[in-house]
């Protein structure tokens, strides 16, 4: 089976609850491997769910569609505050970044809980201002920011990555309608350490098959390169 848009390969899925300190319950789904224990664990963080995003965001979608299959992965997404998709709607109104440091706190909670290894964030447009901003202080490998329009998050947040013992992995289109990759060299270069992954072609909303591969497999080769090639092929014997 050719692995397409549309392709949800095996996994344990299951519908999940966060509960905020603030009192909301939001709604998610916990994605792992069906054969195996997760080696590493991808937190998602959606785009700005004033133009759309949500936990169904198609990059967000796919990760938790083919990964936990393709490269053992454990992947937990879910809605933001105050966030409608087909899983449900989380409690509370959006916080412009600055609640939804609640929000990032509760999916760590239940990373936690279930004893979910390795977790990195892996955030997209939106997402990534509450990575960059919120994502140090908790006990994360790191943080995958796609896209990163680097609105809310101030060279303060930035900086404070500098030295944290956390990775810092930006991807970033060349066609970025927000940063390019000449600004996002200059705006990351507070933080030695991190790597700024340029995308050819690339745009703001990963738009196509070709650019979905990239971004999956700029994640894999993070969180477990050994299962890489990512296979354009599925096979129920894998």
């Amino acid at each position: 089976m050719r692995i397409s848009a549309g392709v949800e390969l095996p996994a344990r899925r299951e519908d999940v609850e966060l509960h905020t300190a603030d009192g909301l319950t939001l709604v998610g789904e916990l994605a792992t491997p069906l054969r195996a224990e997760p080696v590493a664990t991808i937190v998602a963080l959606h785009p700005l769910p004033t133009h759309g995003g949500f936990m169904d965001s198609h990059i967000i979608r796919k990760a938790a569609a083919r990964l936990p299959a393709l490269a053992q992965l454990a992947v937990l997404r879910f809605n933001f505050r105050g966030v409608t998709s087909p899983r449900g709607t989380s409690e509370g109104e959006f916080g412009h970044g600055v609640a939804e440091r609640a929000d990032l706190a509760a999916a760590m909670d239940l990373v936690a809980a279930r004893g979910l290894p390795r977790p990195w964030l892996v955030g997209w447009s939106f997402g990534t201002e509450v990575a960059l901003t919120w994502g140090r202080e908790q006990p994360i490998v790191g943080a995958i920011l796609l896209s990163p329009p680097l609105h809310r998050a101030s060279e303060e947040d930035l900086a404070a990555w500098r030295g944290s013992g956390k990775r810092l992995v930006a991807v970033i289109p060349e066609l970025d309608d927000y940063l390019r990759p000449a600004e996002a060299r200059e705006r990351f270069a507070v933080v030695p350490e991190a790597e700024v992954v340029e995308v050819e072609g690339g745009k703001h909303l990963w738009v196509g098959e070709k650019q979905t591969v990239r971004v999956l497999t700029e994640i894999v080769a993070r969180l477990n390169p050994a299962a890489l090639p990512l296979p354009a092929e599925w096979s129920p014997e894998r």
